[in-house]
This record gives C-alpha cells, sequence and structure tokens, in this order.
C-alpha cells in the first residue's frame, strides 16, 4: 500500500516502498502487472522517455519505461533520507564559509591593505571583483564537471583549490609581493566556482521534500557566515598601524589562521564528503534519478532553461539583488571611513540570519513567488533607509541600516536557487544555480566598478541610489514570475492518484487489461 503523504517517511526517518509494480487480478485468475515505479511518469510535466531531442515538459510515451542510469542510489523504489545528511551540508557550509571569508578579507580592511602595499583602492577592489570575473567563463565547464562526475569529485577540487590558495597567500607578506597575494586571491576565485552552485544540488540530493529548502538556506548561510566573519574578524587581527615590519606580523597571523582552518576543512571533505546517499530521499528525486539519460545533450538543457521565461526572470532578478550585495560588500568599507574616519563597520553579522530564516519559511509555507516578492520589497526598503541614514553622523545608526538590508539580501539568495530549481525541474540544479550566479557575478562587477567611481567623483549619496534605481526594477520584474512549482507537484502527486486519475479518464470506454506482455 502507498503511504498516501509522500513526505511521512521522510520526516520519521525509516524507509518507505514507493511500490515499483502492483498487481491487478482479472475475473479469469490470471495476474496483470501494472508499473508504479516512480521511472514512469507520474507528474504529467515530466517525460517517462527523456531523450536529448525531448523537452522534458513532454507527456510519456506509452511502452517506454526510463532506467536508471548506472550512478543511481541502489532501489529508486525506497524513498529514505539519510543521517549523514546533515554532515555533508554542515561540512559544506563551513568550507563555502572560509572561501566566502577569503573573498571580503581585503576589502573589510581596503584601507590597510592600500597603505602596506601601495596600491590604488581600484587595485583593492579587484582582489574581490577577481572572484566575479572568474566564475563567469568557467561556470559552463563546472557544471559540466558535476554532472559528469558528480557531487563528490566538484567538494573535492572546491576545497583542495581553497586551501591552496589561502597558502599562497603567505608567501605575500612583503610590500612588493602584491602579485603573489592576487595569484593566491584568483585560486580561492576559480575555489569558489565549485562552491556557489552546489547548495540546491545537494539540498535535492540528500534531503526529503519538507527539508530541501532549509538545507539549501544552511548550505548558503555558511557563504553568508563567511561574509560577516570577513567583515569582524580582520579589523581586530590586522589593526591600521604605520610600522610595515608589525603590520606584516599581524596580516600573517590571519593568513596562517585561514590557512589552517582551509586544510582541516579539506581533510574533513576527503573524510566525510560522499557522492549521493543509499535511497532517494524524495519522489521528486527518485524520479530525477529516473530519468537520467547519459545521452541527453547538455547544451538542449540549457535551451530549454532560457526558453522558460519565468527562469529567464529570475535570472536577472536575482541579479541584480545578488549584484548589489556584492558591490555593497565590497563597497562598504569604503563608503563608511568616508564619513566615518579611523572605523571599519561590522554590520554583516546581523545580516547573515536572514539566509536560515528563509529557508525554514519556505519549508513551512512553500511560498515561494510571495516569500520572493516580500523580501525583494524589503530589500528595497532597507537600501533606501541606509542610504538616507549614512551621512548622519551617527554609526550605530548605520550599523543597523545597513545590517538589516544585509538580513533581506542574505535572505533573497536561498530563495532565489530554490525557486529557480521548482521553476526549472527536472533540469539539474546545478546548471540552474550557476546560471544565477552568473548573472549574480555579471552585475556584481557593473555594479562596484560603476558604485565606486560614482562615489569617488560624486559622494556616496549618488552611489547608493544608483543600486536604489536597479533594485526597484528587479522588485518590479518579480511580480511577474509566475510561480510553476514543478517539484512540489512531482512529489505531491502519488502513483495511486496517477492511476485513480487513468481510471476516471478511462471510465466510459471499454475496460482493457494490461499484461505482462505490454511492459
Amino acid at each position: 500500500m502507498v503511504n498516501e503523504d509522500p513526505n511521512q517517511q521522510e520526516q520519521n526517518g525509516t524507509p518507505a516502498q514507493d511500490p515499483a509494480l502492483r498487481v491487478d487480478h482479472s475475473a479469469s485468475g490470471h495476474q496483470s502487472v501494472v508499473s508504479a515505479h516512480p521511472s514512469v511518469s507520474i507528474h504529467p510535466a515530466v517525460s517517462a522517455r527523456p531523450s536529448s531531442s525531448a523537452h522534458p515538459s513532454m507527456l510519456a510515451q506509452s511502452g517506454g519505461l526510463a532506467h536508471p542510469s548506472s550512478s543511481c542510489p541502489e532501489d529508486l523504489s525506497v524513498i529514505k533520507v539519510s543521517k549523514r545528511r546533515w554532515v555533508v551540508v554542515l561540512l559544506f557550509s563551513c568550507y563555502s564559509m572560509c572561501n566566502a571569508f577569503q573573498w571580503i578579507q581585503y576589502g573589510s580592511i581596503n584601507n590597510i591593505f592600500m597603505h602596506f602595499y601601495g596600491v590604488s583602492a581600484f587595485a583593492i577592489d579587484w582582489l574581490s571583483m577577481c572572484y566575479m570575473l572568474t566564475y563567469i567563463p568557467l561556470l559552463l565547464p563546472v557544471a559540466w564537471l558535476l554532472e559528469k562526475f558528480g557531487l563528490r569529485t566538484i567538494a573535492l577540487t572546491g576545497s583542495a583549490l581553497n586551501c591552496l590558495g589561502a597558502w599562497v597567500k603567505l608567501g605575500s607578506l612583503k610590500p612588493h609581493l602584491f602579485p603573489v597575494t592576487v595569484l593566491g586571491q584568483i585560486i580561492c576565485s576559480v575555489a569558489q566556482v565549485f562552491i556557489l552552485g552546489m547548495p540546491s544540488r545537494i539540498a535535492s540530493v540528500w534531503f526529503g521534500a519538507n527539508e530541501v529548502s532549509t538545507a539549501c538556506s544552511i548550505a548558503v548561510f555558511g557563504n553568508q557566515l563567511g561574509i560577516a566573519i570577513g567583515f569582524l574578524v580582520p579589523p581586530v587581527l590586522v589593526p591600521n598601524i604605520e610600522d610595515q615590519d608589525k603590520l606584516a606580523y599581524h596580516i600573517s597571523i590571519m593568513f596562517y589562521i585561514i590557512g589552517g582552518v582551509a586544510t582541516l576543512l579539506f581533510i574533513l571533505v576527503i573524510i566525510v564528503f560522499k557522492e549521493k546517499p543509499k535511497h532517494p530521499p524524495s519522489r521528486a528525486q527518485s524520479l530525477s534519478y529516473a530519468l537520467a539519460s547519459p545521452d541527453a545533450s547538455y547544451l538542449s538543457s540549457i535551451v530549454r532553461l532560457f526558453r522558460n521565461l519565468n527562469f529567464v526572470l529570475l535570472v536577472i532578478t536575482y541579479g541584480l539583488n545578488a549584484g548589489a550585495f556584492y558591490a555593497l560588500s565590497t563597497l562598504l568599507n569604503r563608503m563608511v571611513i568616508l564619513h566615518y574616519p579611523g572605523e571599519e563597520v561590522n554590520a554583516g553579522r546581523i545580516g547573515m540570519l536572514g539566509a536560515v530564516i528563509s529557508g525554514i519559511w519556505l519549508d513551512r509555507s512553500k511560498t515561494y513567488k510571495e516569500t520572493t516578492l516580500v523580501v525583494y520589497i524589503m530589500t528595497v526598503v532597507g537600501m533606501v533607509v541606509y542610504t538616507l541614514t549614512l551621512n548622519l553622523g551617527h554609526l550605530w545608526v548605520v550599523f543597523i541600516t545597513a545590517g538589516t538590508m544585509g538580513f533581506f539580501m542574505t535572505g533573497y539568495l536561498p530563495l532565489g536557487f530554490e525557486f529557480a530549481v521548482e521553476l526549472t525541474y527536472p533540469e539539474s540544479e546545478g546548471m540552474s544555480s550557476g546560471l544565477l550566479n552568473v548573472s549574480a557575478q555579471v552585475f556584481g562587477i557593473i555594479f562596484t566598478i560603476s558604485q565606486g567611481q560614482i562615489i569617488d567623483n560624486y559622494g556616496t549619496m549618488p552611489g547608493n541610489i544608483f543600486l536604489c534605481v536597479f533594485l526597484t526594477l528587479g522588485a518590479v520584474l518579480t511580480a511577474f514570475i509566475r510561480a510553476d512549482l514543478r517539484r512540489q507537484k512531482a512529489n505531491k502527486e502519488t502513483p495511486e492518484n496517477k492511476l485513480q486519475e487513468e481510471e476516471e479518464s478511462n471510465a466510459n470506454k471499454v475496460p482493457t487489461i494490461v499484461s505482462e506482455e505490454h511492459l
């Protein structure tokens, strides 16, 4: 008997048999077998026989059963969550945090590194922007590697490069060795390409239907926590002093700490991080495995994504929001010391909780469109308030307004990932997340350079108004996204419901028996 609640087995942690075959006893005493395995079309938007030439939204063709690829879990008919799942997502969150810290550690004490290396503010800004620039050309190769070799290979590569980049920076502790620190930062930026697109993929592969958004938000939270620590710790470890030797010593302490942490995390990834659980954690993931085809065209998947108007709108709106966040993170130190000389702000530590709260809310409510729109509007409001209060002369006001704005900006990031997976299911989570991140990097570079030039020439107020305009545009476009939640439909629709619908539609037809030969 199929469990009527498709998520009950995920909540209590015990395996549930998703029946692969349903036996029908005919009047003549013979048994006929009707397939109810998830590889048969459960959701009308998913094809049971995918090919490189067939769009996933095509209806299942009769007589064609999809066969799981060899890399699938052992038994697709058993829906069960693994106890290891929380360890996997927390470990990923930790090395994502380490990588994000290395991204912002220069920008948060921009003036100190300018003094130490004797370079311009724009040169230090590029240590942040190289993360954005590197991601754009490397997205497609890394997304292909994710599909070809799986999560474990990508996790090992990302954590290894993150560790290598951290140790290379230790060779840049002299004022004339700025190119070495650039090299170390570029290595870390390549590692980021193996990290940013992973949260939604890890959530889908390891977590049940009622946990995916929370898991994705925890994975994204690591990145936001790393940025917050990147604002908080460098000003403490590296004081603004004139003596170059003492300054080099303090910088070395920061580099050694991050190198040690990155090394430990790399070792843990080798030991702990597995490719996938033994059983699929949800009906949607089971169906995704069943539909997997090694012959599927990689290019056709990208074409299908860009033909999805709702997804294209999300790509644009996500890029505007995340790009503004990247620009503000890079330039926050510069904006604050213009109005409050000698002060470094760490408002990021307030904003980091937004990511987790939004994920928990999504798992409970499943209101992707509504939540995304509300958070986007609140981001615009937060940006306007921050713009109007930055020059009031009270640092604690800036601390609160920047933190509140950060709360909604970071809360939007996992929302975008999960909304994209819903709109594009059963396409690859790595590809949809990757395209969102490319948009964020492109807008991040544009916004960082443009706002930096506006601040230098006209002041902080015009620079922040510049971002307010684009965030308002993003909020308006978000309102036009239709909430086509395909993954939720796949999780809710059970094989019994499917058979019942077929029986009702054929009520006036001559009854037929599906025999073993038909299958």
